[in-house]
């Protein structure tokens, strides 16, 4: 193992974490970003924490800033040994609120980014017999409320990591997908929702979370190290999937009524 790493959406948040995590076992880091400025600052804690690396501006939606990505990794680092398709966008709203625009903007980068970031780095991996780490979320195993494009974008993301944890074994390279809960973030900055209303609600539950982005990022390092597939780093996380693995029809429930109360809430303007 070379310990040359991959990371998108790394100027801020998880991304960041991820990097620094990484960095503190002195691997050499391939950071990209749409936000200059957070990965300009990211590079600089990297540093810090005593392990270097480049930076280079990339838009996920692009398939051809990607492979320029996958291109300059192998230039600059000889290859590359895992990646993190961490990149993504918050958004919300009920169904017949979104607008196709929105869900197309949300499986754009949430969903084809990681796509994307898979297929133009492929070739490295099956080098390197390197490993993929997709960053998806709870909701994708949740679907919550409100929230319906996140969560079909989200639900993609995890799919893609099952298919490719079955067609890549033979070719020696790992796969896990990670689904963290809501966590203290800046993924609010990205939020696209009809209602301000809606983007306080989704705040509320990322308030709420008593774990950080830095402990998530610990989390990812020693599951991935123990070779597990399915990541989630918050408990409740856990209990809720196993609960709807043993009793979805009560998790649905218990979602259908968060619905009808932030219906409520919209319709009273708090």
């Amino acid at each position: 193992m070379q310990n040359r790493i991959m990371i998108t959406g790394a100027g801020s948040g998880l991304g960041r974490e991820i990097a620094l995590r990484w960095a503190r076992e002195g691997w050499r880091l391939a950071l990209s970003d749409v936000n200059d400025s957070g990965l300009q600052e990211t590079l600089r804690l990297v540093r810090e924490a005593g392990a270097d690396g480049f930076i280079q501006r990339c838009d996920v939606r692009d398939y051809s800033q990607l492979t320029a990505f996958a291109q300059a990794c192998e230039s600059k680092l000889g290859g590359i040994d895992i990646i993190v398709n961490n990149a993504g966008v918050a958004s919300g709203g009920f169904f017949g609120e979104l607008s196709l625009e929105d869900w197309d903007w949300q499986i754009a980068i949430n969903l084809m980014g990681v796509v994307k970031g898979c297929k133009a780095f492929l070739p490295l991996l099956e080098q390197s017999k390197g490993k993929i780490i997709n960053i998806a979320s709870m909701a994708a195993l949740m679907q919550g409320p409100a929230m319906s494009n996140y969560n079909v974008a989200k639900a993609g993301v995890v799919a893609l990591s099952e298919s490719l944890l079955v067609e890549l074994r033979q070719q020696e390279i790992g796969v896990h997908v990670v689904c963290p809960s809501f966590f203290q973030t800046n993924l609010l900055d990205s939020f696209r929702g009809p209602t301000p209303t809606m983007k306080a609600q989704v705040g509320k539950l990322l308030e709420s979370s008593p774990i950080t982005a830095s402990d998530i990022a610990g989390y990812i390092f020693e599951r991935v190290a123990a070779g597990e597939f399915m990541i989630l780093p918050h408990e409740q996380g856990r209990l809720a999937w196993q609960l709807k693995q043993h009793n979805p029809q009560a998790l649905y429930d218990e979602m259908a009524s968060m619905a009808e109360k932030m219906r409520a809430k919209a319709r009273s303007g708090h």
